[in-house]
């Protein structure tokens, strides 16, 4: 697959981008273990514009995650183009404009996925954003607003023919949230539209390789990107690129591995954030490294409970040494 002047040798694994999860720490550890193609998580428009630190320090990347797209966000054309300009500067490989975030304060101004109820004002958008940078633009966006407004095969063609060089599609509507199942179907319908010629993304549901290989097969799509199973589990990039290679499944991660990981991850989020803000931040991720270890609450009131680096390096070996037994 080729996006713009970026080729894959392989079939792609994306990561999604996802607000307080896929910052540059994250990212690294699943470039390490696999990942293709990463994002940043979704910059406001407006907030770079204000240079809001909160927008503006999401801007930062660095050349071993690569290739890595800035995706932005917002309702008002103009704001988005000198939103992309500002992006452009941090040296991404490419721009991606959000069109599917499903969440209210998000929504309710117009932008994300309410975009879908205002085709007219995507598409503007997203030719004054494809205008405004020499680099590659993609879209990711839903199949619609709701069960009753499934526009994805129709707005997917407008969007091409806005000089766009990729679309992700997530298979749920906006109504739906991240909630049932993920109908894939309207993706197949769009990427085996004739008059389609861009590389058409899947994403949703992808928890595991045989969910990924069977997307794959059954709809012809040129990639998939996988959000939410990957947080707390970065080693699914891996275990899906196996799995495509030779049709074998690595054995999971074991908690030599996890607590490893886990090392890794807070010594990225210290070093790119500063201790104080490093070790905060990193808290929401603990459990998820250790889902599903019983007994695990005590170790967790405990990694909470520390502002010392070495402290949490410390309980960390203690909770390697307890379920190595």
């Amino acid at each position: 697959m080729k996006i713009g002047n970026i080729t894959f040798k392989e079939y792609p694994l994306i990561l999604a981008p996802l607000e307080d999860v896929t910052d540059l720490p994250f990212r690294l550890i699943c470039k390490r273990l696999g990942a293709d193609l990463m994002y940043t998580e979704f910059i406001s428009s407006e907030g770079l514009i204000r240079d809001a630190r909160k927008s503006v320090v999401k801007l930062e990347l660095e050349d071993e995650e690569r290739p890595v797209g800035i995706q932005i966000f917002g309702h008002d054309t103009d704001s988005m183009i000198k939103a992309t300009k500002i992006a452009e500067q941090a040296n991404p490989d490419l721009i991606d404009i959000n069109f599917g975030c499903p969440v209210r304060k998000v929504t309710s101004k117009g932008a994300g996925a309410a975009m879908l109820l205002n085709v007219p004002k995507m598409i503007e958008i997203t030719k004054a954003v494809v205008k405004a940078t020499r680099l590659p633009v993609t879209v990711k966006t839903r199949l619609g607003w709701d069960e009753n407004s499934k526009n994805i095969v129709e707005v997917a063609e407008q969007l091409q023919d806005t000089g766009i060089a990729a679309l992700t599609i997530h298979a749920r509507t906006r109504a739906q949230l991240y909630r049932g199942i993920a109908d894939w179907t309207l993706i197949g319908e769009v990427k085996n539209n004739p008059r389609i010629t861009i590389p058409i993304i899947g994403n949703g549901d992808i928890d595991g390789p045989a969910k990924a290989m069977e997307m794959k097969n059954r709809h012809g799509i040129d990639g998939i990107m996988i959000g939410r199973a990957a947080i707390g589990n970065p080693w699914i990039f891996r275990e899906v690129k196996q799995y495509f290679r030779n049709g074998s499944i690595p054995p999971p991660a074991d908690i030599t591995e996890r607590v490893g990981i886990c090392k890794e991850h807070l010594a990225h989020s210290v070093s790119y954030k500063g201790e104080r803000r490093g070790m905060f931040e990193m808290r929401k991720h603990y459990s998820n490294y250790f889902k599903g270890y019983q007994n695990f609450k005590a170790f967790k009131v405990k990694l909470m409970g520390t502002e010392e680096v070495e402290e949490v390096m410390g309980i960390l070996g203690e909770v390697e040494g307890y379920y190595k037994g």
